[in-house]
């Protein structure tokens, strides 16, 4: 476990030796890893941070809006549109790695954009060490690792978890004193939505994704579970009053972990079940059936692509 005592200090002094006196943005997402690295970087160089939310359109529901209210507090926060964008790249794109290279070269745009506005030189990620290790394991490339473009048009990338699992990073964010929305957040990946659905990624698909993973975080909040999701994962054949549906296939995924490397399937209970059926089903006209994932990893990763 990290040493927060001595993390912290040597983590800012290590943001101001690689940043000095220029200008920094931040890639802030909202979840615990990019808000700790948020954290450290301000008290490390001030008011030389621009915090940069982007808001790719394969966000959780509601996300954008919560993002604006829990940091306030950042003076200059941006909050980028770039939903068309992110959409358009993907158009056509099926395969996964594909899919988070694309991904990960549209995010490095949006941040040289914004800070080319911002003069700033510098990039900070919230990058942790699961990230790298299944990026460069061949597992799956993270858009902030294997996912991004070879050339980047920046001076330097600093990311101060570079080498700490979830659990540390949380560790680090109750130290910090961030709230506990934040500290305790449920983990989501950074490519979105976009890798709870497979094959192309739609508008369609987005929203049944979104409103299905707001149901699944709602009805599982009771299990505490390290995460907790659908995915959309193909269509079949659904009746709907009188009606055929040839309607998406939902899969719902509920997993306890320590730090994301590995994790096992949770066991449910049949009435929790029930409801998030019901609930997804009855609220999207466009999904045909529910199923539950109860495959553990290994051998399956957490997310779908």
């Amino acid at each position: 476990m990290v040493d927060v005592e001595s993390f912290i200090p040597e983590a800012k002094a290590e943001i101001q030796e690689a940043v000095g006196d220029e200008e920094a943005i931040i890639a802030l997402s909202g979840g615990v890893d990019s808000s700790v690295a948020a954290a450290l970087t301000h008290e490390a160089i001030g008011n030389h941070l621009t915090a940069v939310y982007v808001d790719t359109g394969l966000m959780r529901k509601g996300e954008t809006e919560e993002i604006r209210e829990t940091f306030a507090f950042m003076d200059g926060l941006r909050v980028v549109d770039a939903r068309d964008r992110f959409l358009t790249a993907l158009e056509g794109v099926t395969d996964p790695e594909e899919k988070r290279h694309v991904i990960g070269e549209q995010f490095i745009r949006e941040f040289e954009r914004e800070a080319q506005a911002a003069d700033a030189r510098y990039l900070v990620q919230g990058t942790i060490y699961p990230d790298r290790i299944e990026s460069e394991g061949n597992i799956k490339s993270h858009h902030n690792v294997g996912g991004l473009p070879e050339v980047v048009d920046f001076d330097g990338i600093v990311e101060p978890c570079r080498d700490l699992y979830k659990d540390e990073v949380r560790e680090v964010a109750r130290a910090l004193e961030l709230e506990e929305i934040i500290s305790e957040r449920m983990p989501f990946p950074g490519p979105g939505l976009a890798v709870r659905i497979v094959g192309e990624v739609t508008a369609e698909k987005v929203e049944v994704a979104r409103e299905s993973c707001h149901v699944v975080e709602e009805e599982t909040e009771a299990h505490e579970p390290w995460q907790a999701f659908a995915a959309v994962i193909g269509k079949a054949t659904g009746v709907k009053g009188d009606n055929r549906v040839h309607g998406w296939v939902v899969a719902v995924r509920s997993v306890e972990s320590r730090d994301g490397m590995t994790a096992r399937a949770q066991e449910l209970d049949w009435q929790t079940l029930q409801r998030i059926q019901s609930r997804i089903t009855g609220s999207l006209d466009n999904v045909s059936r529910v199923v539950y994932d109860v495959t553990h990893k290994p051998p399956a990763t957490i997310e779908y692509e």
